[in-house]
């Protein structure tokens, strides 16, 4: 399945406590469960006013459902073509 990085504006997403973020991603486990095998989530970043999360999903309808029905926002959504890192370039 291909990867995708959704780009989610939360103003504030920096400041969420950890009860919070934990709140969140229970909803978001809660609306995967009811969604498998069509979308699964790797992991996210938490910036200032952002999250950025990486998902693993059939295509990026499943990532748009996946925020519809979470109530999360998804303001970009990108297929990931390729992963580098240090060693590609040696």
């Amino acid at each position: 399945m291909p990867r995708y990085v959704i780009e989610r504006s939360i103003p504030g997403a920096g400041t969420l406590s950890g009860s919070e973020l934990h709140d969140i991603s229970a909803k978001s486990n809660e609306v995967l469960v009811s969604m498998a095998p069509r979308a699964q989530w790797s992991h996210s970043y938490v910036t200032d006013d952002k999250i950025y999360c990486v998902y693993i999903a059939d295509d990026e309808d499943a990532v748009r459902e996946h925020a519809a029905c979470g109530g999360f926002p998804a303001d970009v959504v990108a297929e990931v073509h390729a992963v580098i890192d240090p060693i590609t370039g040696t």
